[in-house]
């Protein structure tokens, strides 16, 4: 177990508390309210039809169990790490460390999902070329310090609040939303609701980066059981306005055959100037997400080097910036490679895989919490721990054996590293 003091008074050296309730809250916002409701309805409705709606509350219920779970962990150990932390001293090294690997995993596949969004938006005929040089302009901006990162995810979070809501407006004042669509037909399954709430629980996952950045949040005990569920619940009420219009207008059959769902529902509508903006407004929630979870990641990296299981030069921290330097860089170059190389459906699923376990993880350590420490109600961390279990494994099966096979190689690499230490 770590030497180190985790109480809120003593965070491990190098990164300050510098964040507030609405930075915190910000930060959620922008990982969540991104590229993942421009991206994801199309695969839920092949999964599930009409029944996507179901999926997205069930995607919601385990999100709030998570988030519950992850509050009340990170109030207990305010540091960077999140879920690895948790799993450490919770569960034993192995589980934080299985913890880890999933999320940087799985989240550095969402961050090369979002890059590739934005060259499929911006410049679909260079869109690889594109999403690298995102990945490249975002990583300076990390590396320059963490107010700099929340200025500008608060000017993309409110851009794509304004895109999404002249999107929901066209649909339900143009006539062309028809409620009929949203009835469930023959093609709803149980099995096709869990797979798209697995599919959607990657638009959700970003409240994680709150946590990840405990030691760069003032009062961090406080802050951030307020700031993860104001979070979810913001962007739990936009995504159920914004896949009822998208739905209303296209239908489920409709719905599942496009890959930019906002745009063919702006366009059936009839509202064709607004394409531009909706096209814009997806490149912005990418870039937005992108910059999010690069600080999450870069994060985790920080905290794992820390403990030797990554490389101990990946803890090093900017003597003037205040940011884990030698992680974002590492980070952001792995993210350039996959996005010059990978297709972005194809890393959705792999990545829902990684984080869903990360978040099982999450939910067995709030499981041991005693009262003193101000555990969740029992429900909530049980329920947490079985549903991401199911999503995970109701996922596509080319993402749970790709992400079966990645887990592999953490297990690998865990005992390597503990042998070494």
């Amino acid at each position: 177990m770590s030497e180190r003091p985790s109480g809120p008074d003593h965070p491990p050296e190098g990164l300050r508390g510098r964040l507030g309730l609405s930075d915190a809250v910000v930060i959620g916002l922008g990982s969540m309210i991104g590229a993942g409701i421009f991206a994801t309805l199309g695969p839920a409705a092949r999964a599930a039809g009409a029944g996507l709606t179901a999926g997205l509350v069930l995607a919601a219920v385990i999100a709030y169990c998570n988030a519950t779970s992850s509050a009340r962990l990170a109030a207990r150990y305010p540091v960077s790490g999140g879920a690895y932390v948790y799993g450490r001293e919770r569960l034993g090294e192995f589980w934080g460390f299985a913890a880890g690997w999933s999320f940087v995993v799985g989240k550095t596949a969402s961050c090369a999902a979002m890059a590739l969004t934005v060259g499929a938006y911006v410049w679909p005929d260079r869109a690889h070329a594109v999403a690298v040089a995102a990945v490249v302009a975002l990583t300076a901006i990390n590396y320059r310090g963490v107010e700099k990162s929340v200025l500008l995810t608060r000017v993309v979070v409110a851009v794509v609040l304004g895109v999404l809501a002249a999107v929901v407006v066209a649909a339900f004042t143009t006539g062309h939303a028809d409620t009929a669509r949203l009835a469930f037909g023959d093609e709803v399954t149980v099995g096709g609701i869990l797979q798209s709430a697995g599919l959607l629980f990657f638009a959700f996952a970003g409240y994680a980066r709150i946590a990840t950045l405990a030691e760069e949040i003032r009062e961090p005990s406080r802050t951030i059981p307020r700031a993860i569920p104001l979070a979810l619940a913001i962007t739990l009420a936009v995504y159920a306005v914004v896949a009822v219009a998208a739905l209303g207008v296209l239908g489920p059959g409709q719905l599942a055959e496009t890959t930019a769902p906002l745009t063919q529902a702006v366009r059936a509508t009839g509202v064709t100037w607004l394409e531009p903006a909706v096209r814009a407004g997806a490149a912005a929630a990418a870039l937005g997400s992108l910059l999010a979870l690069t600080l999450g990641v870069s994060r985790t990296v920080l905290a794992m080097a820390r403990d030797r299981y990554l490389p101990g030069a990946l803890s090093a921290v900017h003597p003037r910036f205040g940011v884990p330097h030698r992680a974002e860089i590492g980070v952001g170059v792995v993210v350039a490679v996959v996005a010059a190389t990978a297709d972005v459906r194809s890393v959705i699923g792999f990545s829902s895989f990684g984080v869903l376990l990360y978040y099982a993880v999450a939910n067995a350590s709030a499981r041991t919490l005693t009262p003193a420490e101000n555990r969740p109600p029992r429900l909530i961390p049980v329920l947490g721990l079985a549903g991401c279990l199911v999503l995970a494994f109701t996922l596509p099966w080319t993402a749970v054996a790709s992400g079966v096979a990645a887990t592999a190689v953490g297990v690998a690499v865990y005992v390597i590293r503990a042998g070494a230490r």
